[in-house]
């Protein structure tokens, strides 16, 4: 019982300081270009979304859980394949998430973009940081419609 009330207080203090977080970075090798759609505020046709939602142990701490959101977030500094990255945490009030907390969104322009992504040194570096925290982990890929 007093475990659920630290939980509860520490969930609700974690999630007033980071309910939604939005980190942007568009990069291109066209942005010397004159038709580049970067540089002139256009988006590609299609975008490939790389969908991650995260679901962590029961054990892991509100600190743990930072060091894990701040390591993601850092990655498009890291790894110029990303074309953006968008993530949060669930405020969902269906009661459908089945313990999955966090939701990051990381967008590519190319199939061979998310292949220059995954294997990066960057990226293997946070699987690190998550690894000892995560329960599961359910990704999704598609590309974009309007």
């Amino acid at each position: 019982m007093i475990r659920n009330l630290v939980y509860l207080a520490a969930g609700a203090i974690f999630l007033t300081g980071c309910v939604a977080v939005h980190e942007t970075k568009h990069t291109t090798d066209c942005e010397l270009a004159e038709d580049c759609p970067v540089l002139h505020g256009k988006k590609p046709a299609q975008i490939l979304r790389h969908v991650v939602l995260l679901k962590f142990k029961d054990d892991a701490t509100a600190e743990q859980i930072r060091k894990v959101e701040i390591a993601f977030a850092a990655l498009p500094s890291k790894v110029d394949a990303i074309y953006d990255l968008e993530w949060g945490t669930d405020v969902s009030v269906e009661g459908l998430q089945q313990g999955f907390t966090h939701c990051f969104f990381v967008s590519f322009r190319s199939e061979a973009d998310r292949a220059r992504y995954l294997p990066h040194p960057a990226h293997k570096e946070f699987g690190q940081i998550l690894g000892p925290h995560l329960d599961k982990v359910l990704v999704i890929d598609y590309w974009t419609k309007s």
